[in-house]
């Protein structure tokens, strides 16, 4: 794993805890958070996968 998978990961669980606790306390604006950090998670995760193709394919 990269750096960029890594960060990924961890923004998506901490967007999918702000997401829970928002939406059982019924703060809009925390799950709304939570939601966007979920997203930047599994984007960041994807260029993670893409950087870790590329270096495996110039490594061959």
């Amino acid at each position: 794993m990269n750096k960029d998978q890594v960060k990924g990961a961890g923004k998506q669980a901490k967007g999918a805890v702000k997401d829970a606790v928002g939406g059982l306390t019924g703060n809009e604006k925390m799950q709304a958070e939570g939601k966007l950090d979920k997203a930047e998670g599994k984007i960041q995760g994807k260029v993670g996968d893409a950087k870790k193709k590329l270096s495996d394919k110039l490594d061959d």
